[in-house]
């Protein structure tokens, strides 16, 4: 089999692994129990906030346990808007995770105002569309730093600086970016930044959203005294644990996965080309590496994904969350596919594991599909 799904989720990596098994077997104990069987424990989920915060370039206070990306979109968009005794407004853009954009709607059924930024056709958000929206009655604006289905990285600095300017807080979903490009909270200038582990190597159920100190949201659930009392329920050590080990690992070998994947991405590419395959790459060229989201014209992106799939090959028609549709994503409505284009979308997405034969494989099957 060759997986090439890795924006959908990743490997767990053996040593993140190895770091959970010890807590699920051996050293099991509550974190919040007083007794010296508990310590562990509590020292693991220190070490890990210290971890995870030294690679974003944040404090360790200011990371926050959760159970994953939708949770932490949830948290810091509902959060954010129902700190204020007044309706304050919300932005965001056309082309979200549906996490960020299914919250936005939740509180929209609740008369909060909200607004949705277009983008341009490489799927950026551009600042000046964000001056044309905000006012000085703006709560949060929400802009994932890069998408999922076209790995798209946005301008987060430029925008982040024009919400400060309107009074607003500025939280990105950065679920696609932990772990696999630079990230600096503070020179970003972001106030709420959320992640999740199993898309850096990490178990499924565990993330994180970074507050940055000062900053005030509702807390998530009510409950017990843990994450500072802003996010009660007992903590996942060995998910937690994990997450530190992946990301601290993936931080590590960052440039050097990032060169790899780019090179597969031009074996996968150039191979199309020759072959004659009339095809668009969607996204900007500043894109995340490894993925590669395409349209062919005239094709199937339905059919190209099923009969991969009978090639032992796994890729994706979009993002993971929309696979099992058949309708064309809200993200390439957004970026104006033509429409001969539309219908053949898939996502190729690299990861680590992946050599280039799996690229010249992907490449060939494809080829052979489509002239058939």
């Amino acid at each position: 089999m060759i997986y090439a799904d890795n924006a959908a989720t990743t490997r767990l990596d053996a040593d993140a692994f190895k770091a959970a098994k010890a807590f699920l077997t051996e050293q099991y104990g509550n974190a919040s129990q007083p007794y010296f069987f508990a310590k562990s424990a509590k020292k693991a989920i220190a070490e890990a906030r210290k971890i995870i915060a030294s690679c974003i370039g944040a404090e360790p206070e200011e990371i926050y346990f959760t159970s994953g990306g939708t949770e932490s979109d949830n948290w810091a968009i509902k959060g954010s808007a129902f700190a204020k005794a007044e309706k304050w407004a919300t932005i965001t853009s056309q082309i979200e995770h549906h996490a960020v954009l299914n919250s936005c709607a939740a509180i929209e059924r609740l008369e909060y105002p909200l607004a949705y930024l277009p983008v341009t056709d490489e799927g950026i958000v551009q600042p000046e569309r964000l001056e044309q929206y905000i006012t000085d009655k703006t709560i949060l604006v929400s802009v994932m730093l890069a998408n999922n289905e076209i790995g798209t990285i946005e301008p987060i600095v430029e925008l982040a600086r024009i919400a400060h300017e309107h009074g607003a807080l500025f939280h990105t979903d950065a679920v696609q970016a932990v772990g696999h490009i630079p990230i600096n909270v503070k020179e970003l200038g972001i106030d709420m930044l959320s992640a999740s582990a199993h898309k850096f190597n990490g178990m499924k159920g565990s993330g994180f959203l970074y507050i940055r100190k000062g900053v005030e949201i509702l807390s998530y659930a009510d409950g017990g005294s843990q994450e500072n009392g802003k996010r009660a329920g007992t903590e996942n050590i060995a998910a937690i644990s994990a997450m530190a080990v992946a990301l601290k690992k993936n931080c590590a070998h960052m440039e050097e996965n990032a060169q790899k994947l780019r090179k597969l991405e031009k074996i996968l590419l150039d191979a199309l080309t020759s072959a004659g395959i009339d095809y668009r790459r969607n996204g900007s060229i500043n894109h995340l590496p490894g993925n590669v989201n395409i349209s062919i014209k005239g094709a199937d992106g339905e059919m190209l994904l099923h009969r991969l799939d009978l090639k032992g090959i796994c890729i994706s028609t979009g993002s993971a969350c929309d696979s099992v549709k058949t309708k064309v994503s809200h993200v390439i409505k957004a970026i104006h596919v033509p429409e001969e284009y539309l219908n053949g979308t898939i996502r190729i997405s690299f990861g680590s594991e992946n050599t280039e034969k799996d690229a010249k494989s992907i490449a060939a099957a494809l080829i052979d599909i489509l002239k058939k």
